[in-house]
């Protein structure tokens, strides 16, 4: 059950962290919301524009704090860093937001040695595993919001083909939240059936989901942040209610299954390294990262995936 308060502290009070602190507000998640920035003058403007909210909202505290107010804290969501470019892989990122994360997790660390870490900030997988390192906290306590996101996005586009509600369209996108994800089609499903076997029976799929149209929806899925970016700058809303999810399930102690970014352990025998995987989320981050059953296809695209995340990481070191 969800506790009777709560208390959420966002470092980066840029779009994405914003947006989010909007989402947490209006879902009525935090009784107290913290943003920390290191452009102290937005983020005042961001809190007070907030709580001229707060009115028209579930009941909230929401100010502009620092590091030490961190304290007590039940998750704290890290959205800080450089923005994408147009044309910028997620990966091009990597050096410099490794830098900014140098400052800010020892920081966050001395002050909430017991909160939850939720790494949104791109490159997400690269950028979880320095914050595991950087935090010394047990691994279950450090996540990044991973392929929350591109896994709704490929729901989307399944209930778009399908007509089906998105909310039963079953599937999950593994990985690299980026260039290297893959989509699980051997798992994706709607009503217990598979895609093939479902759209045999549906008046507007022409018969079967052919692999022209899964290559499609691959694309989309995978190049949907620099489509959004050449358009409008910058991607936030979907990826703010993607952190809403997480949050949601990590103090409501749901146990729900989410596809984020988790140090693993040996699962389809890779260590060291934080990769998007459907995880058991709750009260203490992940309970549990599951190996669940993949094509032998998905498996090499899976070890082809944890490779590329793997080589940014050595950027930590340089």
């Amino acid at each position: 059950m969800r506790k009777q308060s709560n208390k959420i502290v966002i470092v980066g009070a840029g779009q994405v962290g914003a947006t989010t602190a909007y989402t947490l507000l209006v879902a009525g998640l935090a009784s107290e919301l913290v943003l920390i920035d290191l452009d102290e003058k937005r983020a005042q403007g961001e809190a007070l524009d907030l709580a001229h909210g707060i009115p028209l909202a579930p009941p909230a505290d929401v100010k502009v704090g620092t590091y030490a107010d961190c304290a007590d804290a039940d998750i704290v969501i890290l959205t800080a860093g450089a923005n994408q470019k147009p044309g910028e892989t997620r990966m091009d990122l990597t050096r410099r937001n490794i830098a900014v994360f140098k400052s800010i997790v020892p920081q966050v660390v001395r002050y909430a040695p017991h909160a939850i870490l939720l790494v949104v900030t791109n490159p997400c997988d690269v950028l979880t595993y320095v914050t595991w390192k950087l935090s010394g906290l047990p691994a279950n306590q450090v996540l990044g919001s991973g392929t929350v996101l591109d896994t709704s996005r490929l729901r989307y586009l399944l209930s778009q083909h399908t007509g089906v509600d998105p909310r039963n369209i079953h599937t999950y996108v593994l990985g690299e939240h980026g260039d290297t994800e893959l989509p699980a089609w051997s798992l994706t499903s709607i009503a217990g059936m598979d895609m093939d076997e479902y759209c045999g029976l549906c008046a507007t799929c022409q018969g079967s989901l052919a692999r022209t149209v899964r290559d499609e929806f691959h694309d989309k899925v995978r190049n949907a942040a620099y489509r959004i970016i050449e358009g409008k700058g910058a991607t936030y809303y979907a990826v703010a209610l993607a952190v809403r999810r997480i949050v949601e399930a990590i103090l409501r102690d749901e146990q729900s299954i989410l596809t984020v970014s988790s140090l693993l352990t040996g699962q389809y025998g890779l260590y060291d390294v934080c990769v998007s995987l459907p995880c058991i989320v709750g009260g203490n981050g992940v309970a549990q990262t599951l190996a669940i059953h993949l094509s032998e296809e998905e498996m090499t695209q899976l070890q082809a995936s944890a490779k590329a995340i793997r080589d940014a990481i050595q950027l930590m070191n340089d």
